[in-house]
């Protein structure tokens, strides 16, 4: 390519000249293609450790004038051709010019233009694809894209120097991070090691520091242990690397969810040697730390973050910290974790100004907020630019708010996973959530009194203040102690939040202001004042419609706390029904999961629908995130950091309890349901609070709290079911005796066994032990050991996967579970290859994690066609991808365009095992409907039976009927859905008995007529072009497909006979038929080799000689006819008798007389006479049997396709193709010579 020109001063330093002029020199990196001895070995090892650009370039294009020591680089290349290329361009069009200059400057000056010319042509023709990284990272691609071979869509996000260690050697090299792949490249002293790892297949991926590997990174797959070190920057690369295997866990988790994270922002301005890709996941953890911080909606983007102080008017101090900054929030953390946080939302802002700077207050900035609070942040470091940002934000703020009166449109969007249309309904926004919101809520309300109040209040048992005592007062002041809170820090959701906030939610939260803080805490308030009327919309929308979804939440409705009064009657399970029923809607990846029940009218007991419904997203969201999915991903990660933090904190706790393998059945009920499931509710609820205000540390921080406090009487268990009923009983007696609520009746079983009862336990003691042992545990920790489970859980759930399908698939199919395993690896990589690199694709497209397994991956006819010409034993030259076709369309039954697993795997086992009889009826198929004939419909009906039933006529009435039906009442919905799965029964015996009646016979395949014949005869020409036996395999064809002709001859024949008619008509009788000419019935020559690769073979004649087939017996009795040839027949291939010899004795067809019949040389027919014209008998039939038959004659057919072949091999190649084996070479190179 062409460079702007740089000077050289050492022109010949390590450099060869290879051609000269008087103004330009091409010159060839020393060692590259001819050698070079210990020079170019040296010099190849300086390129890869020195990160010089001639690995990229090893040729390059000098300009130079006659008296001057200074040479320009104008030009370098990859390789010869685009070198020369270029030369020859200069050559033709500057040479001449540049030979009309007097001085030298000018040429100099004129050259060096001319270049800076062409490289801005050539870059303004590259602007709209995206060529954004200039300089000495777009080398690096390059390099990278030239040595491990990957397309053009494969993006490089960053490389980094570093050292492999094989063995106890570490490699020097060069570590490139794509968005799908790690690779690795070394090359030292002519030891060369690549590796390339996708990043799916990643298991394990930790920063460790050991004797043997001092600081490295490890990374684990299922074949391999990789270990790198002696990295400039290992915190920065560990990141990017955690970044990239989290998109790639992503992606197998949710590929809809995969699809959006790669859109990536395009950056507007890029940096030399800085990759976009970069910048863009450095945004995104920050965006991803921003938002979790402060708990914003999931569509807020940080904007900028500076340092500054903050004036607490409740210590009197100015407090370090960072203020941060986004479209719709104005946020403050202090340095020390719970001094202060201080979220503003703009919305709440109407005054900002800057006051007069002080050598005791620098560059100080006040924001006003319409609740009267005042805040006072000084030591900006750009103040001016900072308040032009917040008061371009407070504009675009302000428009949002006069094109509708609710403040901000709401943009549900944004938010919800499909779109749906965002309401514009105006509704006042409030500072605190102290009233309900307005907008639509009013309608609902008229329909439901939940619309605006808490079940709690509704169903209240009042009981006398003097009845409640000491636990009365002891509310009252909790209340006061609140009250005094917010007059001193504020109230609302600009409050300043500080270490003591935190020690008031320990205490208890009053009943009264309960639901308000879930809201403040969890970040809901924020998400349901800026979307009034979204929850009455998806409610109104999600009336009445039908879905899984809602048959499992109506299932589950009685569950729900059956025990509290709230959920004894129809107003309580209503309004559960519609706020589940909404979530379901809105995200309907999630839909519902169990668990979320309960955790849901706990919220509706201290909160309206629309709060519930806002909490409820906060929750599956944001704060649990992935719990609430068909495979519970979420609560499956945390349920690993639980086994590694009892590890860590009760080691000789956690050996027992790994071997009674209680961990595995406790932690999953207490995460999912936050204890509300197993602990009495009143006790519950106050460790909810905390998770509101702290996180899932607390949930964890109470485990294992839980389990110390019962590790004595663990440690003595002897099984399973023991231990959990040691915990039951201890979570049963957890008390919450500040509880102001009557006692409600706690279902989960007390489990005395006839001892005494064990003491009560108060929840705030045990969360005060919780604290105090175990309150070490940081978010940022979690959030780290999230990673490292997600990859393990992740993994663990796709080796589930591939298990299923692999135990799915008949047993009868031929290959080993080891082989279906590597070719379900190789069949998911193609799948997934269409999501790295072709997101158009219908595979792509049309994935989705809520099928079952054996549904989830598919590919289509372009992947299978690449497949096919890697993994089968039948090698026809070009002629594979037609074949590929063919088979494609055979295995597609229901006609969508995609394949399955177990669909792929029948038709790859087609070819490779079976007999001889099998083998030929799949290539028999694949010349026949719908096959061969893709375009004609009619035709294929004909031969589906022969294959599968195709169920897809029966289902497409149900789903009519289910769509049709959409208002249909919900009891009737699940009647019909009852009596699905029996008709799917029904099909799928249906489809069993046709598959074992199939491989019983072969007589009900149908008649292939001379069209199919022919391309059936194309496809053994080349499938044989590649064969070490071709040439036999070439006269043994020809041999029978000559006899094969004049057996359809004589079929048709005595079919066309008065008074007889054919057994059975072939689909194709009817078929528009190709021409044939006599010329096609040459064998070809030996050099013919081009046609042979081409497909085009003709067919050749048969040895002419009597030859004979039997239909039934296959022949096996019978001596080979081309046995019996004379000498000068069997030495010209060419030759052909006069006439054949067809007998009944040799053919037993029904439609045969008894007697001889013979076809002589010089009878002529008329469809001989037509065939000789050029065109194809559309009479002529030939049968399965007849075909088969005439294949048994030849003995070297027999032999090459009972001949065994080793997929094994082919597969492993394929994994190499697909870049899922890391190719670890270690070679001298060749081209290094003494």
């Amino acid at each position: 390519m062409w460079l702007g020109p740089e000077e050289v001063l050492v022109a010949n330093a390590l450099w060869v000249t290879e051609r000269a002029n008087p103004f330009f020199v091409l010159q060839r990196r020393r060692g590259h293609r001819r050698g070079g001895g210990l020079t170019g070995l040296l010099v190849g090892t300086l390129d890869v450790v020195l990160d010089s650009s001639a690995r990229v370039a090893p040729y390059r294009i000098l300009h130079q004038t006659q008296d001057s020591q200074v040479y320009w680089t104008v030009a370098c290349g990859s390789d010869h051709k685009e070198i020369t290329a270029h030369w020859e361009w200069l050559e033709n069009n500057l040479l001449q010019t540049l030979s009309i200059f007097d001085n030298e400057e000018d040429i100099t000056t004129f050259v060096k233009g001319k270049i800076h010319g062409i490289i801005a042509e050539e870059n303004k023709n590259l602007q709209p694809q995206g060529d954004e990284d200039p300089g000495k990272f777009k080398e690096a691609e390059l390099k990278m894209r030239k040595q491990f071979g990957m397309p053009e869509g494969e993006k490089l996000v960053n490389y980094y120097s570093c050292s492999y260690w094989k063995g106890r050697v570490p490699r020097q090299g060069w570590l490139y991070l794509t968005v799908n792949h790690l690779c690795f490249y070394s090359f030292l002293l002519g030891k060369e090691v690549s590796l390339v790892v996708q990043w799916v297949d990643v298991i394990r991926l930790e920063k460790n520091a050991t004797l043997l590997f001092p600081e490295s990174i490890r990374v684990d797959t299922r074949d391999q242990e990789l270990f790198f070190s002696m990295f400039l920057n290992i915190g920065e690369t560990f990141k990017l690397m955690e970044q990239l295997a989290n998109l790639a866990m992503r992606q197998l988790l949710d590929s809809e969810g995969f699809l959006e994270d790669r859109v990536l922002p395009r950056p507007s301005r890029p940096h030399r040697n800085i990759s976009a890709l970069k910048r863009d996941l450095d945004a995104r953890a920050k965006n991803e730390f921003y938002r979790a911080t402060f708990r914003l909606p999931g569509d807020e983007r940080l904007d900028g973050h500076t340092s500054c102080t903050l004036w607490t008017p409740f210590s009197k101090l100015h407090i370090p910290g960072q203020m941060f900054i986004s479209s719709n929030y104005i946020c403050f953390a202090s340095k020390e974790e719970d001094a202060c946080h201080l979220i503003i939302p703009l919305r709440e802002v109407t005054i900002v100004e800057k006051a007069d700077s002080s050598s005791v207050l620098p560059s100080p900035l006040s924001i006003s907020t319409k609740s009267k609070m005042t805040f006072l942040f000084a030591n900006l470091k750009d103040r001016d630019f900072l308040v032009q940002r917040i008061s371009d934000f407070l504009q675009k703020t302000s428009q949002q708010a006069g094109s509708s009166s609710s403040g901000r449109k709401a943009s549900v969007g944004d938010l919800a996973p499909e779109p749906l249309p965002a309401p514009r309904d105006p509704s006042e926004q409030l500072a605190s959530p102290t009233s309900p919101c307005g907008g639509r809520q009013g309608s609902l309300a008229q329909e439901a009194p939940t619309a605006s109040q808490g079940l709690l209040k509704l169903f209240r048992r009042d009981a006398p203040v003097e009845d409640l005592g000491a636990r009365g007062a002891k509310e009252k002041m909790k209340e006061e102690s609140w009250n005094i809170h917010f007059f001193e820090f504020g109230r609302g959701v600009c409050m300043y939040r500080t270490a003591r906030m935190r020690e008031l939610v320990l205490k208890g939260i009053p009943e009264s202001l309960r639901g308000e803080l879930w809201l403040l805490f969890s970040g809901a308030w924020n998400e349901m004042v800026t979307h009034p009327g979204y929850y009455a919309d998806l409610v109104e929308q999600s009336t009445g419609k039908y879905s899984l979804a809602t048959e499992e939440i109506e299932r589950d409705l009685h569950r729900s706390m059956p025990e509290h009064p709230a959920f004894q009657n129809e107003l309580g399970i209503a309004a559960l029904r519609r706020v589940l029923t909404a979530y379901a809607f809105r995200n309907p990846t999630i839909g519902y999961c169990q668990a979320m029940n309960i955790v849901t009218s706990v919220l509706l007991l201290y909160g309206s629908e629309e709060e519930a419904f806002w909490l409820l997203v906060a929750l599956c969201e944001r704060m649990l995130p992935d719990y609430y999915n068909t495979r519970v991903v979420g609560a499956l990660v945390d349920q690993g950091i639980f086994e590694e933090l009892t590890r860590d904190f009760l080691p000789q706790l956690s050996e027992k309890m790994q071997e009674l393998g209680v961990i595995a059945s406790i932690s999953l009920s207490w995460l999912l349901t936050l204890f509300l499931s197993v602990m009495p509710f009143e006790s519950a609820v106050v460790i909810v609070d905390c998770f509101f205000y702290e996180g899932i540390k607390v949930v964890l921080q109470v485990a294992l709290a839980v389990l110390d406090a019962n590790m004595e009487q663990l440690l003595g268990c002897s099984d399973e079911g023991e231990a959990m009923t040691v915990l039951g009983r201890y979570l049963d007696n957890v008390v919450n005796k500040q509880s102001v609520s009557p006692p409600i009746p706690h279902l989960h079983a007390l489990l005395t066994s006839g001892d005494d009862p064990p003491e009560e336990v108060d929840i705030f003691d045990l969360l005060k032990v919780s604290y105090e042992k175990f309150g070490s545990l940081r978010a940022d920790d979690i959030e780290q050991m999230r990673f490292k489970q997600r990859l393990k859980v992740i993994q663990s759930l796709e080796d589930t996967a591939k298990r299923s399908v692999v135990r799915a698939i008949p047993g009868d199919i031929g290959f080993s579970v080891e082989e279906l395993e590597d070719l379900y690896v190789v069949f998911k990589a193609k799948h997934l290859a269409s999501q790295y690199w072709g997101s158009s694709r219908p595979a792509a497209v049309r994935r989705d994690p809520s099928l079952p397994y054996l549904e989830q991956y598919r590919i289509d006819a372009g992947q299978f066609q690449e497949l096919f010409a890697s993994l089968t034993p039948w090698a026809c030259g070009t002629h594979t991808p037609v074949l590929a076709g063919r088979m494609f369309r055979l295995l597609d039954q229901n006609k969508d365009s995609l394949i399955n697993f177990k669909e792929f795997v029948t038709g790859i086992s087609g070819m490779y095992h079976g007999d001889l009889t099998d083998k030929l009826k799949v290539l028999y198929k694949l010349h026949l409907p719908p096959a061969l004939s893709p375009e004609e419909p009619e035709s294929a009906l004909e031969a589906t039976h022969y294959f599968t039933e195709d169920s897809s006529a029966e289902e497409a009435p149900q789903q009519e009927e289910r769509e049709g039906g959409g208002n249909e009442d919900v009891q009737e919905k699940g009647e019909d859905k009852g009596t699905s799965p029996s008709d799917c029964r029904h099909y799928l015996q249906m489809w069993a008995k046709e598959k074992e009646v199939q491989k019983e016979t072969i007589k009900d395949l149908p008649k292939m007529n001379q069209e199919q014949f022919i391309e059936l005869c194309k496809t053994l020409y080349n499938m044989f072009s590649e064969d070490s036996m071709e040439q036999v395999l070439y006269h043994a064809i020809a041999t029978v497909a000559s006899l094969l002709l004049r057996i359809g001859e004589v079929g048709k024949r005595f079919s066309a006979q008065p008074g007889r008619k054919p057994r059975d008509g072939g689909p194709g009788d009817d078929q528009p038929a190709a021409p044939i000419s006599a010329h096609e019935l040459q064998p070809p020559a030996e050099s013919d080799t081009q046609a042979k690769a081409g497909g085009d073979i003709p067919l050749g004649k048969a040895p002419p000689e009597s030859q004979a087939a039997s239909e039934e017996g296959g022949g096996e009795g019978q001596g080979s006819p081309s046995q019996h040839l004379s000498d000068d027949e069997t030495k010209d291939d060419m030759s052909m008798s006069s006439y054949s010899v067809v007998s009944t004795g040799s053919l037993q067809c029904e439609d045969l007389a008894e007697d001889t019949v013979l076809v002589g040389g010089e009878a002529r027919s008329p469809s001989a006479t037509a065939r000789s014209e050029g065109s194809v008998d559309t009479d002529w039939s030939i049968s399965f049997e007849q075909i088969l038959a005439s294949v048994l004659t030849e003995s070297v057919l027999v032999d090459y396709f009972e001949k065994r072949v080793d997929i094994g091999f082919k597969i492993k190649d394929q994994k190499k193709v697909e870049r899922q084996l890391s190719t670890s070479s270690d070679h001298e190179h060749s081209g290094v010579s003494g």
